[in-house]
């Protein structure tokens, strides 16, 4: 309970800590996951068990950025730094223990041919047959996640959306006033630099309308 007081005094230190306030860690969540509930005078945060294990400071920072999501308030400290620096880095640490030739394979053809064979291998796996998520690169897991409508698809369709998700593993995200860019400058910049990325856009659109999709939205994360 202590901890979740410093980091609210740390981050308004001219304002008064009136709050009842919980603490839980549960094995509910995926790793390093978090999540605050804001009622009345209540705040009730909840996190992974593994964050049990980590640096006060870093942990400090976490509270810090869910407490900024309560408020709906813009600011930068310097535990929220040691945060976001942690969460860019924990694929180091994340166990490898899920995979699929199918991806696994998509995933060394993008490597080598546009990485230099330079990633590291994450976490592979097929995602639900969504038309709307194509893709998605968890932090927290080290996981890239595809659709399943992609399982039969054309090789070089699979390896674009394994490409867009290699670049999140690659070039992170910025932080600015606690709210992460994901999508940035330079992201869009290298993602055209996939060969025939218009073509594969088109291609794409094709593959959803043939699903029966209303409508094509471009969902990557």
């Amino acid at each position: 309970m202590q901890l979740i007081k410093e980091a609210f005094e740390k981050l308004y230190p001219d304002k008064a800590f009136n709050y009842s306030i919980k603490l839980k860690y549960t094995a509910r969540f995926k790793p390093y996951n978090a999540n605050v509930r804001h009622y009345k005078n209540n705040l009730e945060f909840s996190l992974s068990r593994q964050w049990k294990h980590i640096s006060k400071d870093i942990v400090i920072g976490l509270i810090q950025s869910l407490l900024l999501k309560v408020f709906n308030d813009k600011k930068q400290t310097i535990n929220i730094d040691l945060y976001n620096s942690f969460i860019r880095n924990l694929h180091i640490s994340i166990p490898k223990q899920k995979s699929d030739p199918i991806l696994e394979s998509s995933f060394n053809r993008v490597n080598k041919k546009y990485f230099y064979n330079l990633i590291e291998i994450p976490n592979l796996e097929w995602g639900s047959n969504s038309k709307r998520k194509l893709g998605s690169y968890d932090y927290h897991t080290d996981t890239i996640s595809i659709s399943r409508i992609f399982l039969d698809a054309e090789q070089e369709l699979l390896d674009y959306i394994m490409y867009h998700e290699i670049l999140h593993k690659k070039i992170k995200f910025k932080n600015k006033a606690n709210r992460s860019y994901h999508h940035t400058k330079e992201f869009k910049a290298k993602e055209k630099e996939f060969d025939d990325h218009k073509e594969m856009e088109k291609k794409i659109k094709f593959l959803i309308r043939k699903s029966k999709s209303k409508g094509f939205l471009r969902y990557f994360s």
